[in-house]
């Protein structure tokens, strides 16, 4: 039967679908998927983000709240120093009246304000029996009521000063405590130990039969080392009876050529020579409070401040440049003779920046050097063309390295003990070393030979004469050395003959610089003071030299000569007002500036002429161990045991 046409159900296709029909739909679930996954990770950035900047918020915070925390504590600290100076003085004052009841005398009461907490003149310590207290009056210290009644208030008083102590030793205790823990948390950059940063120990407690790392680890104090550690606080040598500080800091106390006596009577008397400072109150007082200095006479860091001597006109101003971290404590610091480069030694490196953009150049390490222990290079020294870089260690070897391709050129040996200083000669032929040997060294650069500069004198005030610290005179004719024994030695280069002994400093001295022209020297000591010494004499023409008939100076042993009543290189200049042990000097390549770093953590600008303090820098949180003074202009680096070394500018205004 023949159907219509419309009846007919209409062919369905019965193939696949197409191709690109089925691509279109998996590239549209492919495109869904990223995008959902892309708006999962913007949400999870978002989320970051925002953690991130709380957490920048709070660590910003913190470290706020850290630094208010370490200026007030360094606040308590100096407070603390200046109270148990005090103590000190009324104990010692206290045991001499103890010593005098001993033997039956009784002590004159204090006049004035004398007691502990308030200055002011004290009486007489040791009078003599029988003193009349008033017209018609008996000797008190033949009434037994008297008597009496001064012992029971002395032990009350004694018993009330103890307790005051106690308090003040557990409040002290706290306070290091509190600060020892924020420096671990400061300092935890993976590694975890704690480094002792006192870099002159071994100087003043060594024995040479006792291995260095036993050296290094002793707690035990040492009179002519500074523990610049955290937390560790040395026996400090008792003050002398003959000096008295000013209200300024800056007192002057009687000083003493080299064979000169303590009577001022005896002093020579040198024409146009350095006029010494007089005491008065023209220094930064002891107890300054930032805030309530006058913004004229005062600089302020995000963590450093400079305060200026407002007892005289500000002629300077000081900027922090570069602020450089190192992975230990910075025990030297060198800059080249060009001013463009500065040298830093650490743990075991020696590290060179470019001083106009605070980068690290160049990174020296001897990968043939033992790996146990420490090595800390304790001294650097830039040769004058800039191409080489000495270096001194704990391993007793000289180090001369080639900059450019990061080689040791030669090493230099013959020191039996640790190296403390280097210094190259104007023309790069020599170098001089001085060890904790009791020798200083001059090595020839080209063939490696040296010449032996030895303390044997008989007169020394201790028998440890290690050496310090050397320097070269900027003729090249003579070699300055500090030594432990308090004495500044002076040895002629062509003879290595000792020709000057340079005798004052009350202990150790740690630094010796020579002015430009070579007419003065200055020494930093741990009686925390510095001295100017005129060695003019010393010179071509100078007094007491020889000079042969072509107006050099003459070889062999006595080319210094002192002539009868010659009392030879007087000090003209003390410079007071260190807090503590002064630990490097330099002079300025002008000349105008003496500047000194010390444990007390600041460093002072200094009048070359009138040894009065311009400006007291502080910034760094740990002794100030190294500093120097660019030759080509007026940057200043320092280095310190809070593993920072700093590059500063100052000016003239």
């Amino acid at each position: 039967m023949n159907r219509p046409i419309s009846q007919h159900r209409t062919l369905q296709p019965s193939g696949p679908p197409t191709q690109g029909t089925s691509q279109h739909a998996r590239l549209n679930d492919s495109f869904d998927a990223i995008r959902h996954e892309f708006d999962a990770i913007v949400a999870e950035l978002n989320l970051l983000r925002s953690q991130r900047d709380d957490l920048e918020a709070k660590v910003g915070q913190q470290l706020g709240e850290l630094t208010k925390i370490q200026q007030s504590l360094y606040d308590l600290e100096s407070q603390h120093n200046k109270v148990r100076t005090q103590y000190d003085e009324e104990l010692h004052r206290l045991r001499g009246e103890l010593h005098l009841l001993r033997q039956g005398a009784q002590p004159h009461p204090p006049v004035g304000t004398g007691s502990i907490g308030i200055s002011g003149p004290a009486g007489p310590s040791n009078p003599l029996p029988g003193i009349q207290i008033g017209a018609g009056s008996q000797p008190y210290n033949n009434d037994p009521y008297y008597s009496r009644d001064r012992e029971r208030e002395r032990d009350k008083d004694r018993e009330r000063e103890q307790r005051e102590r106690e308090r003040e030793r557990d409040r002290v205790d706290r306070e290091r405590e509190s600060d020892n823990r924020d420096r671990e948390r400061d300092r935890a950059r993976g590694d975890n130990r704690v480094v002792d940063p006192d870099f002159k120990r071994g100087l003043g407690d060594r024995d040479p039969k006792r291995p260095k790392q036993d050296r290094i680890k002793t707690d035990r104090p040492d009179h002519f080392s500074p523990s610049l550690g955290p937390g560790m606080t040395p026996k400090l040598p008792p003050p002398p009876s003959s000096s008295s500080a000013a209200p300024g800091g800056l007192a002057q106390t009687p000083y003493q050529g080299a064979g000169s006596s303590s009577n001022p009577a005896d002093q020579p008397s040198h024409s146009g020579a350095l006029v010494p400072v007089q005491a008065g109150s023209t220094g930064i007082p002891d107890d300054f409070d930032i805030h309530t200095i006058s913004p004229e006479f005062k600089k302020e860091g995000s963590d450093w401040f400079a305060i200026f001597n407002s007892g005289v006109k500000r002629v300077l101003d000081v900027s922090l440049v570069h602020n450089l971290m190192h992975e230990s404590v910075v025990c030297c610091v060198r800059f080249s003779h060009d001013g463009k480069y500065l040298a830093t030694g650490c743990n075991r490196t020696a590290q060179i920046y470019d001083t106009k953009t605070g980068a690290k150049t160049c990174v020296l390490v001897d990968e043939g050097a033992g790996k146990s222990g420490d090595l800390y290079i304790r001294s650097v020294c830039f040769s004058p063309d800039g191409k080489y870089l000495a270096t001194g260690a704990e391993d007793k070897q000289i180090r001369i390295w080639d900059i450019q391709k990061k080689r040791i050129r030669n090493v230099f040996d013959g020191h039996q003990q640790e190296i403390y200083s280097l210094d190259f000669s104007s023309d790069g032929r020599l170098i001089v070393s001085g060890s904790g040997d009791k020798t200083a060294r001059i090595w020839d650069m080209e063939s490696g030979s040296s010449k032996v500069l030895t303390i044997n004198d008989p007169d020394s005030l201790n028998n440890d004469a290690g050496v310090t610290s050397v320097a070269i005179s900027p003729n090249g004719q003579f070699v300055a050395a500090g030594s432990l024994d308090t004495v500044v030695r002076i040895w002629d280069v062509a003879t290595a003959q000792l020709v000057e002994r340079l005798r004052g400093h009350k202990d150790s001295v740690y630094s010796v610089a020579f002015t430009p022209d070579g007419k003065g020297l200055v020494s930093g000591s741990l009686d925390k003071t510095l001295k100017y010494w005129d060695v003019s004499g010393l010179m071509p023409g100078g007094k007491g030299r020889k000079e042969n008939a072509n107006g050099g100076p003459a070889n062999g042993p006595g080319a210094v000569v002192r002539k009868e009543g010659d009392k030879g290189s007087p000090c003209t200049m003390n410079f007071l007002g260190h807090k503590d042990y002064v630990l490097s000097v330099a002079v300025s390549h002008d000349g105008q500036w003496v500047v000194s770093g010390s444990k007390d953590r600041g460093v002072q600008f200094w009048d070359s002429r009138s040894a009065i303090v311009q400006c007291m820098l502080q910034g760094h949180k740990n002794s100030v161990i190294s500093i120097d003074l660019s030759p080509a202009g007026n940057i200043l680096a320092t280095g310190s045991g809070d593993w920072q070394a700093r590059i500063w500018s100052y000016t003239t205004v």
